[in-house]
């Protein structure tokens, strides 16, 4: 370093806070945008200086599920703050969705002075304890020296293996303290703010053996999760897909193929029953002697409740987790980023004999397309379309048809992930439909819209929830006009607990008293914090109501009076009588 620079350096130390060399760590990974409230104070007073915009959520669990879309969408870390105590508090649901679905998340939570610690000062917490469950790593900055290192160790946590939420405490003296920085030291320049942050190959060894098993086998079928997504794989995948191999998605895995590929089945998992886009091709599925799964969780709702998967297949798992592989299927276990280990496989495959792909492939499209076409078939008998009180697969056909390859379409949890994951059409490898799937909690949707708002400014998006879930974060309306992010937000509001009600009916023939609600009018409530508000109870009503949303540049909830009856094509409802009320 020369005499000019480390003079500088000198300078710049003696008149930054705490607070300050927060601001600058966080704009030497990238970072444009913190979802916070107003504390920490001295963060966001600093922030402006080192380009970052505050996006103010008016509730924490909103900021979370915000930040937590901005990720997937942006394909960076992003950044949510909170006060120590009950804000705190509010993150848990958020930062326990991320941890589920491998969204890497830094949570910068204020704590109490270092001073006031184990003293009971105010609003004082064991944050430890608290973000124990929900997170990657949790760490306090002691000395403001060291901000830098604390920083770039949060973004690693968070961004490398599989990603994560971390959170790092920061107590409030930090932030107002003028630290004696050591001009001469080395100073810290690496961006970490993009993930996957470190990419590793399988085992060359076991991509030979699966790419000599898939070579083999009879009737393959590649079923991919949301770790294709955050690998940022689907041109690898695409790529797999050419060859001749079926793919089918969990629901966070879909878009991760073009599902107009002759080859794509679409979504499979516990929808399949009547009504479902793979109702037909089921034995697609079951029928496989080879199974390659990647980024895939096997989870309850993925396999549905794991009596979907074939029990006598040869599986391959490509997963960053170890510890996911052979969670519930033995399998060829490919431990590395889904990406590089995917490429890897092409060019293994691409070495082998493929010729029993190529001669099934014809029969197999006709397969695929004859499912999709027998469904198409299903929903013209089972389903009026023209009813009122609207169907939501009326709302999904229409939405379909204005979809472009750039939208983005968010869900809320329930019902709501249900009708986009199998009534909406992925149109490119890469199209993300943003769903809450690692814990599936409600009120996820209009702060998922928010966030991937924020990341892609210039995509339409779209938010489908049901009453129940959009009642959860009604003031996040107020953030969208605020912040200047406009989106569609459409309420099916059927006023009861969609997925609850008839949950109970399914089971039990009854069903208890919460799961109705009374009426409200959520066009009217959008209204009143100055967002437009459309009330729809006639299907024709619907589509034009869409297209002028997506051409406005403000907020508009459409609110949509639906059937109570109507639920998705669920495997477990088939059959239950109780339902047909």
């Amino acid at each position: 370093m020369n005499v000019m620079s480390r003079s500088q350096a000198t300078s710049a130390a003696d008149n930054m806070t705490g607070a300050h060399l927060l601001a600058a760590a966080l704009q030497r990974h990238g970072v444009k945008e913190i979802f916070g409230q107003s504390i920490p104070s001295a963060l966001f007073l600093a922030a402006p200086d080192y380009g970052i915009r505050q996006i103010g959520y008016r509730t924490e669990n909103a900021g979370a599920a915000m930040a937590d879309a901005f990720a997937r969408v942006s394909g960076k870390v992003s950044v949510v703050t909170a006060q120590n105590g009950p804000a705190a508090t509010l993150l848990v649901p958020g930062l326990a969705e991320a941890l589920k679905a491998s969204v890497p998340v830094v949570a910068i939570v204020q704590d109490v002075s270092r001073r006031f610690i184990d003293k009971n000062a105010f609003q004082e917490l064991d944050h430890f304890a608290l973000f124990s469950g929900v997170a990657k790593w949790v760490r306090r900055v002691a000395d403001p020296a060291r901000i830098d290192d604390y920083v770039d160790m949060a973004f690693t946590a968070a961004a490398t293996g599989r990603a994560g939420p971390a959170v790092l405490l920061v107590p409030l003296d930090v932030l107002d303290e003028r630290p004696e920085i050591d001009p001469a030291q080395p100073r810290r320049s690496a961006n970490l703010g993009t993930f996957p942050l470190d990419r590793t190959a399988a085992d060359p060894a076991r991509i030979a053996e699966a790419a000599r098993l898939i070579a083999k086998a009879k009737a393959p079928i590649v079923i991919a999760g949301g770790g294709v997504h955050a690998s940022q794989a689907s041109a690898e995948l695409s790529a797999l897909q050419a060859l001749g191999l079926p793919v089918a998605t969990t629901v966070m895995g879909k878009g991760s193929v073009d599902e107009t590929h002759p080859l794509s089945l679409g979504v499979v998992g516990y929808f399949m029953a009547p009504r479902g886009r793979t109702s037909h091709l089921r034995s697609l599925v079951t029928e496989a002697d080879v199974v390659l799964l990647i980024g895939n969780r096997t989870n309850q709702n993925g396999t549905d409740s794991w009596s979907l998967y074939p029990k006598g297949a040869t599986y391959i798992h490509l997963d960053v987790d170890g510890g996911e592989i052979g969670r519930n299927y033995e399998a060829l276990r490919l431990a590395g980023d889904a990406k590089l280990t995917l490429a890897a496989l092409k060019q293994a495959l691409d070495k082998e004999d493929l010729s029993a792909l190529s001669t099934r492939r014809k029969a197999l499209e006709e397969k695929i397309a004859g499912g999709l076409a027998a469904h198409r078939q299903d929903m013209k008998r089972l389903v009026d379309m023209d009813a009122a009180p609207l169907r939501p697969e009326r709302l999904m056909a229409d939405l379909d048809s204005v979809l472009t390859p750039e939208s983005i379409v968010v869900a809320d949890a329930s019902y709501s992930s249900i009708w986009i994951a199998n009534f909406l059409t992925a149109r490119k490898a890469g199209q993300r439909f943003i769903t809450p799937r690692g814990i599936a909690g409600l009120g996820w949707g209009l702060p998922y819209a928010l966030g991937a708002k924020a990341a892609r400014p210039d995509a339409p998006v779209v938010c489908l929830t049901g009453d129940g879930g959009f009642g959860h974060v009604w003031s996040e309306m107020e953030t969208a006009r605020r912040m200047k992010l406009p989106v569609v937000v459409i309420v099916l509001n059927n006023q009861i607990l969609g997925y609850q009600k008839h949950a109970e009916l399914s089971l039990f023939g009854n069903f208890t008293d919460v799961c109705d609600f009374e009426a409200v009018d959520h066009a009217a409530i959008a209204r009143a914090i100055g967002c437009n508000g459309v009330r729809v109870d006639r299907p024709e009503d619907f589509l034009p109501a869409l297209k002028e949303a997506l051409s406005s540049d403000e907020l508009t909830v459409i609110d949509v009076i639906t059937d109570e009856r109507a639920h998705p094509p669920i495997t477990s409802f088939q059959g239950k009588d109780a339902l047909n009320y």
